[in-house]
């Protein structure tokens, strides 16, 4: 049966830093070089979101868009949007996941499929820092 595919984007504005607590403050400079400043610094995100299904025949869509967009509003807005991620998600708190945009990208997958069920998978997660990077992680199974 044909599937197909639906790409929503949303965009959020948060501060991170790099830091694993159990390194010392040069091997956190060595590894993760100006991201491991303590002073944090700030992205203005771009998420994009795909998910895959079957065409629903009556109304033309594999899921209804509104609730997508509300998995995203609380999934992905709430929680990160004009946050400072490694102190106000818990998730990412000190010592446990390092903010990067595959962490990110892989912690919102698994939250967004989680509150959509399992009438449609969540395919793909990819989340830009800016124009010239861009972490993904894709669902193929």
């Amino acid at each position: 049966m044909p599937r197909a595919q639906l790409i929503r984007r949303v965009r959020f504005a948060a501060a991170h830093r790099y830091r694993r607590p159990d390194w010392t403050e040069q091997r956190n400079t060595e590894v993760f070089g100006m991201c491991a400043r303590p002073n944090f610094h700030g992205h203005t995100y771009t998420c994009f979101v795909t998910i895959e299904g079957s065409v629903d025949p009556e109304t033309g869509m594999i899921t209804d868009l509104g609730l997508l967009d509300r998995v995203l509003k609380e999934q992905v807005m709430v929680r990160f949007d004009h946050r400072n991620i490694n102190l106000d998600v818990p998730e990412f708190a000190e010592g446990l996941l390092v903010p990067t945009g595959e962490n990110l990208a892989l912690f919102i997958m698994e939250r967004v499929q989680a509150a959509l069920g399992s009438n449609v998978r969540v395919r793909r997660v990819q989340v830009d820092e800016d124009e010239t990077l861009s972490a993904a992680v894709t669902n193929d199974g």
